[in-house]
Formats: C-alpha cells, structure tokens, sequence
C-alpha cells in the first residue's frame, strides 16, 4: 500500500504535483499507454489485435475495437471463477470493483490491481488539497462526513468484490489519514447497519458541532437522505445527548462502543439548543443552525444528482456547495480545482495519470439517443431521422485534441485491463487547465423511456424536468426529487412521471392546482424531441401523466433499493424505473394524478 511518505509527499508538494500533471499532460498520457501497452501487450486479450507482435500506440488505436461492459464481460467472469492466466492484465488481478447498479440492475465487476487501486487513492488526497488551499479555515476543525459500507462479496476465484469506497474506508491510509480529521469514529463508518450507522454519525456530528468546518458525503442523495433521517430522529437523538445514554437499538458492539467514547456524559443545554433548532416548523438554513461553523457542503452534484441542489442549497442557509470530483467504477476522471463555483456551473480537470482517455464526440447538445454502431477502429457515420439530420462520430480523439465547447463520450484504457471501454457518460470541453481539459458533467446517454419508435435519454428528460419545474418555484413549491417509466399497459402506452413535492416554509404537501400541474405535463412534452411529438400526434404515445408522492416516498425507494444490495453511500436515483415492485411503492405514496391535454400538438 501506499505509505506516508507518499502521503506527506502530496500534502507537502500536491499544488505542484497538480501543476506538472496539467501542465504535460499530453506527454504523460502518451506515456501511460506506451507503458500499458508494453506490460500488456502478451496477454489473451490485446495479443489477438497486434500482427508479429507490433504493439505500438497507433496499430493500439487502429485495431483495438471500442467496447461495452458486456464485450468484455466474459474475460472478467473468467477471471471470477478462477483462471489465472494473462486473461487482461499481465499483474495478478487482487480484487474487483462493483459499479453502484442502480440504473442498470446488477452490478458490474470491474478489475482491479494492487497497483491501480493505490494510485486512486491518491485522488481524495488531492482533493482535500485543493479544498483546503481554497477555503479558509477547513484545516482549524474537524469533518462531518457521512459515510457507508456495504457486505463485500466472495467471487468463486476467492478474489473479493466490493464498492470502492468500502474498500477505501478500510485501508490504512484512510484509518490514519482523513477519519482522523472526521466527526464519525471508524467503527460507525465500517457498521454494516445503515440505520445504527446513520444514527451514530448523526450523534457525533451533533455532539461536535462546534469543531465542525465541513459537511459531506460521497453523493448529494446521501445528505437528502440524512435530513429526512433528522427529521424522524431528533427527538430520540436530542434525549441521548440530555441523558449521555445511547438509544438500546444500537446493538452493533463497536459501533456502539465507539460512539459511547464521545457520548460520555449528559449536556442538557446542548439537547436544548437542538431541540430549539429543529421544532422551527420550517428547516431553512437548519445545516447552518446546527453546524455554525460550517464553511462548505461538500458531495457530489453534477450528473443525476443536480436535481438536489435545490434542496441542499434550502437546507444550507448560504452555505457553499462543493462538487469535488467526477468519475465512475471504471476510473478517476478529475477533480474540482475551482470549487467555489456555482453548483451548475462546475467544471473538472482531468488528471491524466489516472487512465488513458480518449473522448469519443456525439451530438452538440449532448443529448439524443446514444447509437449502439459498431466502432471497430476509425470512425462510424449514422443518419439520425428523428432529428432530420446526419449525425457523423468521428474516430475517437485523445486528450491533446478535443475541443473546447464539444461534447464527448469518454472512453477509458485503464491501468487494470480495461481497453478502450465505453464508460456511457458524456462530457462537456469547458476549457483548459495548463493542457489539461475542463469539463462538465453532462449525464450518461442511457435511453430510459421507450415507447414503439421513441427513445428519450436521461439527458432530455432531465432538461425536460427542469423546465417544467420553474413553474412550481413562484408558488414556494420544490420539486425534491423524480423518477419515471414507460406504462404499456395500456395501448397506446404512456410516459408516467414521479415527483415528491415539498412547501419551502416546511415539508407539508402543497396544495396541488390542476391546471399549474397540468401546465408542468405540457412543458415537458414539448421539450421532447421531434420523434416523440410526431408519435404523440398520431396517437401512438397517450399524453404524458405525471403522478406527484408524498414527502418521504423516495425515502422508501431508496430502502427498497438498499435491501436489493445497492448501497446507501453511491445510491443514485434512478432516472427511469423498469422493477414492477418499485413502481408499486411509489404508486403506494401517491397523492395527486395529472395529465397533459390530449390534443397538444
């Protein structure tokens, strides 16, 4: 494992160590894949796309095919049920990476090194870095960070699968490096109860509110739901905190053990002032009533979590909210160098020692069906009617080629055996950082609506949503969070969305005015494309039906899907729902149906 003189060695020089990596990072990316491609050249895999033996970086880019996970899905499952020949990696694979599995069903497994999983974890170190140098006073108190672990499972290799963050949480450089500087003792973050570990990193939090200088988790979903979880919890917190004693349900020794160290005695006052905080019937600004001396909200917000920044910026009275870091299972992609930008404004800088990328271009609004061609080498070409135009997808540019302003599919070569690999997300070219591009977050390229010939992407039914819920926020009204699906039960089918609504003033359910949500159904019907409009004309698609839920209704899906072995800490919702029992409970929580008119277009 990386050890503390590489950790002391990023604290002392990691400005400067971002500044070489930026500032060369053309030659650096080069050199990764000479460097991969001379240690991997042989092995089962690449061996099949080199002629006697010619490895060089342009026959790499001329012959090695761009695939999806499920191209390579069976080399991996071999590597999981035991071979252990040079399958894709010339080093001995030591364990695998489980992607979230949120949005697509089952989980990938993504292998890793010894090698590669140290060099990731150099990145939250940068980050800290940054943030520190950036906003004042984060190195004079401690973070309140909420984080969580999930049952690592046993592949019949032996080798062992786990998300990346609880393999993370588990290593030593987080044990002695950043926990250390953390509200929540190590035993409550390593708790494999969610429930008793969100209650005990709540109670310490509050018990060392006054050290507290940071806020965060790994996901905005996270913090949305620890609010909720605030909400039905304080008054059991605040009578821990007035009589020292913890709650009898926590029955996990060490999480128990661990926050009776900092539960130690009765404080009656401190019980009183956050009893006083939270009976305030609104909760506006409540993370800076209970936390003063905050100075940033930090989680992830771009992508499918942006839809909460409305509501941690609610909650945050003020405070700054940081996005730190953007990339997937498969790789690191940058971080936030800026991160006092706006939520929606935030741009990341690639760190070229992560992986090797290359950044396949799409449509300029980044949004539209994503094309499954084939992509055996030089380019593809594709006709798109439902856009009356040509789409063209040139060959796959490098790092030192993209442009400022296009939209790109990221396509990663990793140090771990993953060979030009479609990611799925798409990036926006904000700018340069030395040599190294900026870019936003846009959202994967997923379909997640189909009905007969329409197809409509996270992308478009996000902006679609977006529009539509200006027309809620004159009236005080946010929308927390949403899903959908498509309904063929019915012919013609229609796209039904969920949206869980909340007053501003306090979590009571607005009062539902037909026509306004009505107005809501339009909006995002005539924000889709032209395909969808044409079908919806001749009947072929029903007006859109848009079914709102009461307040905690996500909660319960966010349960649900937890149960079914997603993890709380990289739970995203998701965007388009295809499990009939998830439908069912949001069903469940219904409090209002509206649809568009029938004759719209």
């Amino acid at each position: 494992m990386a050890g503390e003189k590489e950790i002391k060695e990023i604290y002392e020089n990691g400005m400067k160590i971002l500044e070489e990596l930026t500032s060369n990072a053309h030659e650096i990316q080069e050199q990764m894949l000479e460097e991969i491609l001379i240690r991997n050249a042989g092995t089962e895999y690449l061996s099949r796309f080199f002629v006697h033996g010619q490895n060089h970086k342009q026959n790499f880019k001329t012959n090695v095919p761009i695939v999806t996970y499920e191209d390579i899905k069976p080399y991996i499952d071999r590597i999981a049920n035991g071979e252990t020949s040079s399958i894709l990696f010339a080093d001995p694979i030591t364990q695998f990476i489980q992607s979230t599995g949120t949005s697509e069903g089952k989980p990938k497994l993504i292998p890793m090194t010894t090698e590669s999983f140290e060099k990731r974890m150099v990145k939250p170190l940068l980050v800290d870095l940054v943030m520190k140098k950036c906003i004042s006073g984060l190195d004079q108190g401690k973070s309140f960070y909420l984080f969580f672990v999930k049952p690592e499972m046993e592949t019949p290799s032996g080798l062992m699968a786990s998300l990346y963050t609880t393999s993370y949480f588990k290593t030593q450089i987080f044990k002695n490096g950043l926990a250390k500087f953390c509200t929540s003792p190590i035993d409550t973050i390593l708790c494999l109860d969610n429930k008793q570990s969100m209650y005990c990193q709540l109670l310490t939090g509050l018990l060392l509110r006054d050290e507290v200088v940071r806020i965060g988790s790994s996901f905005a979903s996270v913090l949305a739901r620890s609010i909720k979880f605030l909400e039905d919890y304080w008054k059991e917190l605040c009578s821990n905190i007035r009589t020292g004693y913890l709650s009898d349900w926590i029955a996990d020794p060490a999480c128990r053990n661990a926050t009776s160290s900092i539960l130690t005695r009765p404080e009656p006052e401190l019980a009183d002032l956050i009893q006083q905080i939270c009976e305030d019937k609104s909760w506006e600004g409540i993370i800076k009533e209970l936390w003063p001396e905050v100075k940033c909200i930090s989680s992830i917000v771009t992508g499918s979590m942006s839809q909460y920044i409305p509501l941690l910026e609610f909650y945050g009275g003020g405070i700054p909210l940081v996005s730190p870091n953007c990339g997937s299972s498969e790789a690191c992609f940058g971080i936030n160098l800026k991160p006092l930008s706006k939520p929606f404004d935030v741009s990341y800088t690639i760190l070229p020692n992560m992986a090797y990328f290359e950044f396949l271009p799409v449509n300029n609004d980044g949004g539209g069906m994503s094309r499954e061609f084939e992509l055996r080498g030089a380019s593809a070409t594709e006709s798109s009617e439902s856009t009356n135009e040509t789409t063209t997808v040139n060959k796959p540019v490098d790092l030192a080629n993209v442009k400022n302003g296009r939209y790109y599919e990221v396509v990663v070569t990793t140090l771990a055996g993953l060979y030009r690999y479609r990611v799925g997300d798409i990036l926006k070219v904000t700018g340069f950082y030395n040599k190294s591009p900026e870019f936003q977050f846009v959202e994967r390229q997923n379909v997640v609506l189909s009905i007969d010939l329409d197809k409509t992407t996270e992308v478009d039914l996000s902006k679609a949503i977006t529009k539509a819920k200006l027309v809620l926020e004159p009236f005080g009204i946010m929308l927390t969070t949403y899903s959908s699906y498509a309904d063929t039960s019915l012919t013609p089918g229609r796209y039904v969305l969920f949206w869980e609504l909340k007053m501003k003033g306090s979590n009571d359910l607005p009062k539902l005015d037909a026509k306004i949500m009505e107005e809501c159904c339009g909006i995002v019907e005539e924000s889709f494309d032209f395909t969808y409009k044409s079908l919806r004309k001749g009947g072929v698609i029903s007006a859109l039906e848009l079914r709102v839920v009461k307040h905690g209704t996500f909660d319960e899906l966010m349960d649900f899907y937890v149960s079914k072995g997603a993890s709380i800490s990289q739970y995203k919702p998701p965007c388009c729902l295809k499990s009939e029992e998830a439908v069912k409970l949001l069903n469940l929580g219904m409090v209002g149906t509206f649809f568009s008119p029938k004759t719209m277009f």
